[in-house]
């Protein structure tokens, strides 16, 4: 072997000894091994309001695959435009959104009351359904998901509210997945929702 050839066997061998040592030292820090089942900290219970008026829990999307966004009715462009993504997919699906769930979650529970978000979702694919609730129980909903919102002071007295804009995709037990990318055609969309059901 020439000595370049060893150097890079050294070093290749040196580089491989270290991922080894850092694995290792994750997997005792996370308390978690290489066959030990992921558990995600976003999603959990929640109690809100539907759109008519009616209690919805997260418990109402399970045995489904269902995507969850958090925004505002006031909200002049991202939340408008990801729920016409939204509805964009589940009328892609077809007959099969029926085997699928979406839900939308307002930031905003102060403005937006169930009739507010009623009226709103008109303009969407009716299998959206919409939530509001207590100012409180908006909040816990939140830090399940760990969404950021924050309301924002305009002129005039009026406000706006900045607020994490990701689709949240949960499995059919309720579990958090991945952010659900809208950024492909509704049909491929469509087809990775599918592969939950």
């Amino acid at each position: 072997m020439t000595p370049i050839n060893s150097r890079i066997a050294l070093i290749l061998a040196a580089f491989l000894a270290g991922l080894v040592v850092f694995l290792t030292v994750i997997f005792v820090v996370t308390g978690r091994g290489p066959n030990t089942p992921s558990t995600s900290a976003i999603g959990g219970p929640f109690q809100l309001i539907d759109q008519d008026g009616k209690p919805i829990t997260e418990q109402d999307f399970k045995g489904k695959p269902f995507l969850v966004f958090f925004g505002y009715t006031h909200c002049p462009d991202v939340c408008p435009a990801t729920l016409y993504d939204v509805s964009e997919v589940l009328r892609a699906l077809g007959p099969d959104a029926d085997r699928t769930g979406a839900l939308y979650i307002t930031v905003d529970p102060e403005r937006d009351t169930a009739a507010v978000i009623k009226d709103y979702l008109s303009s969407f694919d009716p299998r959206l359904r919409g939530a509001t609730g207590e100012p409180a129980k908006i909040e816990q909903a939140e830090k399940a998901y760990r969404v950021y919102a924050k309301k924002v002071p305009t002129d005039g007295g009026d406000y706006t509210m900045d607020h994490t804009a990701l689709v949240y995709l949960m499995d059919k037990q309720g579990r958090f997945v991945a952010p659900f990318s809208l950024k492909r055609r509704p049909d491929e969309s469509a087809a990775e929702l599918r592969k939950y059901f």
